[in-house]
């Protein structure tokens, strides 16, 4: 990043999940494929990454977005999306925060709107009432009924899916799901995901699985299930997480639980929902759709001063 440097941000909120939307002063990552601009940007510009969401300007929750040109006419943005580790392929409330920043800022209208990731297209329709569904890339079951064995904690047994991130999906655990046993629940799931990565569990192609995702019966009897989901770093999700409800509702479908069209409503930890459906692919995979709403937060202007020692973000 140059110096000085000033980048205008959109901050919002997605059922309780914040969203940093970068709209301008980003690095330049020429006009090619967003796998590639994403390989630019953790390659040469780790930097924005870091500056944007970690402390002092971010925190860990934050989830940023950086707004790019898109590769097809038909498409009303890119982005790529991050927080304070790394990147992410998808993020569903990240995209409903991204199309909820585009109207207020008079970008976009309600309807259809195609947006690039780095993992596909996703498309997303504003409603008019302000509400968003995220039509997210297609998402699989991948294995059934896995073991792993955690130090000090024992045998946990859980799925692994794909919802735009790979999850590995936990319901026979002991825990609370309540903001009160929030430690405890990232204490568990933070050493699932270290032995995952020791035992060499893993996605379909050796990828890292980096969201663990624990479910119960909701809190309340019009919802359908309650997730608490760990995302990469030590945060979890504040929201009930779009590509862990999309990898969910992957897992139900495969199970048979779950009909083409049903209404899935995922609670989260704060008690908010996303109303979730799928539609089945021909090979068993699903095409997952989920409903939520963001709010905007605030509108302001990072300022990266040259002889400020965390300019470039505090990385723990």
């Amino acid at each position: 990043m140059g110096t000085p440097q000033h980048l205008h941000v959109i901050d919002s909120h997605t059922e309780g999940e914040p969203t940093r939307v970068v709209i301008s002063g980003g690095p330049d990552l020429g006009h090619g494929p967003l796998a590639e601009r994403l390989l630019l940007l953790r390659t040469n510009f780790d930097d924005f990454r870091s500056s944007v969401v970690c402390e002092p300007r971010g925190s860990e929750v934050v989830v940023g977005a950086l707004l790019l040109k898109p590769v097809a006419a038909d498409s009303s943005t890119a982005v790529i999306f991050f927080n304070d580790v790394g990147y992410l392929g998808m993020c569903g409330h990240g995209t409903i925060g991204l199309v909820t920043t585009l109207a207020h800022m008079g970008k976009i209208e309600p309807g259809d709107h195609k947006i690039e990731t780095p993992v596909g297209d996703v498309s997303a329709h504003l409603h008019r009432d302000g509400s968003v569904t995220v039509n997210n890339v297609v998402s699989f079951r991948y294995r059934t009924a896995v073991k792993v064995e955690v130090p000090g904690y024992g045998r946990f047994v859980g799925d692994i899916a794909w919802g735009g991130n790979w999850f590995f999906l936990v319901a026979d655990h002991p825990y609370d799901l309540t903001l009160a046993h929030r430690a405890d629940l990232i204490a568990a799931s933070t050493a699932i995901r270290q032995a995952l990565h020791e035992q060499k569990i893993t996605g379909s192609n050796g990828e890292l699985i980096d969201h663990i995702e624990f479910f119960s019966a909701p809190a309340s009897a019009s919802n359908s299930s309650r997730n608490f989901v760990l995302c990469p770093g030590a945060s979890f999700d504040r929201s009930p997480c779009g590509t862990g409800t999309s990898a969910k509702m992957a897992c139900l479908y495969a199970d048979g639980k779950l009909a083409p069209g049903q209404v899935w409503r995922q609670e989260g930890i704060l008690g908010t929902v996303f109303a979730g459906s799928i539609h089945p692919t021909a090979d068993g995979k699903v095409h997952p759709s989920i409903r939520g709403r963001a709010w905007i937060a605030s509108e302001s202007k990072l300022i990266f001063a040259s002889d400020d020692p965390f300019r470039n973000g505090i990385k723990f």
